[in-house]
């Protein structure tokens, strides 16, 4: 089998990767439809910037303690139950919308529930890769991952503008779409019920002794190399990775254009996030200049597209922004997971989550509010320049600390401390 795709010669992994490339599809056909429908409901940047930060305000709330329960219990049960709460909050609001009663407040109140669902699904998802692949194939299967989000990421955002396009824009419009995502989780869940359990390789459990989430914070302040990426994902995650809300500005404050056009920027710059997807997965272990790189070369692009005078012109950029927001998001994921101890695994990486979209319920109000005051090309130009800006002094940090240049070294030599 090619090296690109080896970790789909393990069935379990196969099999998963069936139910999430349908479940991904979908939730990207929600993400488009909610922000039409806050957009539909108010016509605010500023209740679309709520919207995105109450969904993602649980990753701060919850996810550390999600992280331990990833450790301490089967990660394969917790996936069942997660994602059957966000089929039922989504099939809610969906049901909501097509009956023409959904208010602003409907939408922010089961954000957030979804939200909470998605905080406790994170860390046990991630981690449950290593399980189900070993740790040989662990980076070919976090690109191939990614490959099955970016695909999502290309057909739902289209597929969800030309339905809602073809049922009249409208609020139901929206409805019908949201629906559509309820039913996707089903293939997930599926997916879990035909595993081979036997061929699974379980971390032990941990027991829950007092300050297990502490530890996890102790774990990785002891490592410089942690502290570079979690720095980075942080600001990258609160000021630079708000596609959903930017793109929606800018496709209609900007180009003013309708929902089909809105979508069909997802699925442009999903293209290039799915080219990435696949150069990762055949990348194997990131090297450290990649992690200063890759990151340096998303925020300027990042401008370069807030920059761009028409539609058109700013679709051509999307698919290199695509290429480096994925490439960056990889390299650093990829850095946790083989950094970490496996009994560590579950709450670092809930950690890692954290850190990266729990930002998001102060930086998306905030790029929203910069959208209705100064223009939506400065929700761009601005998460690109705070994404450059803590690249630059991270990376300074880290030199000094370590005393070396982040020069071209595998990672696997770098010992982190635990």
């Amino acid at each position: 089998m090619s090296p690109t795709f080896q970790a789909l010669a393990v069935r379990n992994f196969r099999v998963y990767s069936g139910g999430s490339l349908v479940s991904n599809t979908g939730t990207w056909m929600q993400r488009v439809a909610q922000d039409w429908l806050v957009l539909e409901l108010t016509a605010s940047g500023s209740a679309l910037g709520i919207t995105t930060g109450l969904q993602f305000l649980p990753f701060l709330l919850v996810t550390p303690f999600a992280g331990l329960l990833a450790d301490r219990y089967s990660k394969r049960r917790l996936l069942v139950f997660t994602q059957g709460s966000m089929l039922v909050t989504s099939a809610i609001l969906g049901l909501l919308a097509v009956t023409g009663v959904a208010q602003v407040w409907h939408v922010w109140v089961l954000a957030f529930l979804f939200g909470c669902g998605t905080a406790c699904d994170t860390p046990a998802r991630q981690s449950f890769v290593v399980e189900m692949v070993g740790r040989d194939n662990l980076p070919n299967a976090v690109g191939l991952n990614s490959a099955s989000f970016n695909i999502g990421r290309i057909a739902g955002p289209a597929a969800a503008g030309f339905l809602i396009a073809a049922l009249g824009s409208g609020v139901r419009a929206t409805g019908v779409v949201i629906l559509v995502n309820a039913a996707s989780y089903l293939a997930v869940l599926w997916s879990l019920r035909l595993m081979r359990t036997d061929d699974l390789e379980p971390s032990a459990p941990v027991p829950r002794p007092k300050g297990a989430v502490r530890d996890g914070v102790r774990y990785i302040s002891k490592s410089p190399l942690l502290i570079f990426v979690f720095t980075v994902a942080f600001f990258a995650g609160t000021f630079g990775l708000n596609f959903q809300m930017t793109s929606a500005l800018m496709a209609t404050s900007v180009f003013h254009k309708g929902a089909g056009a809105y979508g069909l920027l997802g699925t442009i710059m999903a293209i290039g996030a799915l080219a990435g997807s696949l150069l990762a997965a055949r990348r194997g272990f990131p090297r450290r200049l990649l992690l200063v790189l890759a990151p340096a070369s998303f925020g300027l692009v990042e401008i370069l597209a807030g920059l761009m005078p028409t539609y058109w012109t700013f679709a051509a950029v999307l698919p290199l922004l695509g290429i480096c927001s994925l490439t960056m998001m990889n390299s650093l994921q990829t850095v946790v997971q083989m950094s970490v101890d496996a009994d560590m695994r579950g709450r670092v990486m809930a950690l890692y989550m954290m850190v990266l979209m729990g930002g998001t319920p102060f930086g998306a109000p905030v790029v929203g509010w910069v959208g209705e005051t100064f223009g939506a090309r400065w929700t761009l130009i601005g998460g690109g320049a705070a994404t450059l800006l803590a690249v630059v002094v991270a990376t300074a940090w880290l030199m000094k600390v370590e005393d070396v240049r982040p020069s071209d070294v595998h990672l696997h030599q770098v010992k982190v401390a635990a």
